[in-house]
């Protein structure tokens, strides 16, 4: 669906009225989204954490995507990064950006496909704005989650010894990418269309790990979340925090998909490594606390809809760098470290 197919929206006001006010019908600081500012009173006791990812067509998402995926893409690799902190989602702010007016159906399918995202994170809009301007459809949001005073778990703060976890699946979206380009690698990889479709899910709408954020708070000494490729972002973490990192291939989660890629060609291990769109949590964990974690984590993940999986990497070391070994014991060098928009 384009935004030119349909009856075409006409005003500003419009898109606000008819489509977003209802997205903040529940958080009584949006006013409605008819005053120029929005009011977030923090609980008590309680720290802000805000950030903000935006997301444009061709970029995060394909010009002819579902507008309900997009919507519900947009908010999702922002509620990500809260979920890396221990945060609980609050609010967010929204600003688009058209080239044209958007149509109706447009408009209709990506407001639905926010409201289920709100649902899903626990929660609203608190306002923004939209605007005309030339190039792709630009959505640019900034999330407001709260976490107790001097309690969010930073990226900086891992230490030589610490051992690594991640949550989920790695490589799933950017395989799903690939399957949505070229459908017959389902038949090469020797995989079935209900593992293939799962895959393309995961590019499409990622899952923030929101059910993690009790264990990371009671036992992680650091976390971030995975969007630009494991090798990439763990790398920021060692070097934010002095420290190196080692982490064998062999005891990545891989789902079905991940695993019939690879074993039909060992170069997609870039895509598992070095790509992209994981949105899972990235965890440092001391050494005396991991059975501890890993008990609360286990459980938190189990209960999580839908449930998922927690799984021990490597660890962080006091040489610099992130050393990758595959499988087979061999040193991995993948052909970049991972995304990078520039």
């Amino acid at each position: 669906m384009t935004l030119e197919s349909g009856e075409p929206l006409h005003g500003e006001e419009a898109i606000i009225q008819e489509y977003l006010a209802p997205l903040a019908a529940g958080y009584a600081g949006a006013l409605g989204l008819k005053d120029d500012c929005a009011i977030l009173s923090p609980t008590p006791g309680h720290d802000v954490v805000l950030k903000t990812d935006p997301v444009a067509g061709g970029i995060h998402f394909l010009p002819d995507d579902d507008p309900a995926n997009i919507g519900w893409k947009a908010l999702a690799v922002n509620v990500s990064d809260l979920a890396a902190k221990g945060a609980t989602p609050r609010a967010y702010l929204m600003a688009l950006s058209f080239p044209e007016a958007p149509t109706r159906a447009w408009m209709a399918r990506f407001a639905s496909g926010l409201a289920e995202a709100q649902t899903a994170f626990g929660i609203q809009l608190a306002g923004g704005d939209t605007d005309r301007r030339p190039g792709p459809v630009t959505i640019s949001i900034t999330v407001l989650g709260e976490v107790p005073t001097g309690r969010m778990v930073r990226r900086a703060t891992a230490k030589p010894g610490d051992i690594l976890y991640v949550t989920g699946w790695l490589g799933d979206a950017a395989l799903g990418l690939r399957l949505i380009k070229d459908p017959g690698l389902a038949s090469r990889w020797g995989i079935s269309t209900r593992a293939a479709d799962a895959a393309v899910a995961r590019f499409l709408r990622p899952q923030p790990r929101l059910a993690i954020r009790e264990p990371l708070l009671a036992h992680a000494r650091a976390a971030m979340d995975l969007s630009d490729g494991l090798v990439k972002d763990l790398g920021r973490m060692a070097a934010a925090s002095g420290c190196g990192a080692l982490v064998s291939l062999g005891g990545v989660p891989l789902s079905d998909v991940g695993a019939a890629a690879v074993a039909a060609d060992d170069a997609l291990w870039s895509a598992i490594a070095a790509s992209g769109d994981d949105y899972e949590v990235l965890i440092a964990v001391p050494p005396e606390g991991t059975a501890a974690f890993e008990s609360s984590a286990t459980t938190a993940c189990a209960a999580a809809r839908p449930s998922f999986g927690i799984t021990r990497i490597g660890e962080m070391t006091a040489a610099g760098g992130v050393a990758l070994f595959k499988p087979d014991g061999r040193p991995y060098l993948p052909p970049r470290a991972g995304w990078d928009h520039f």
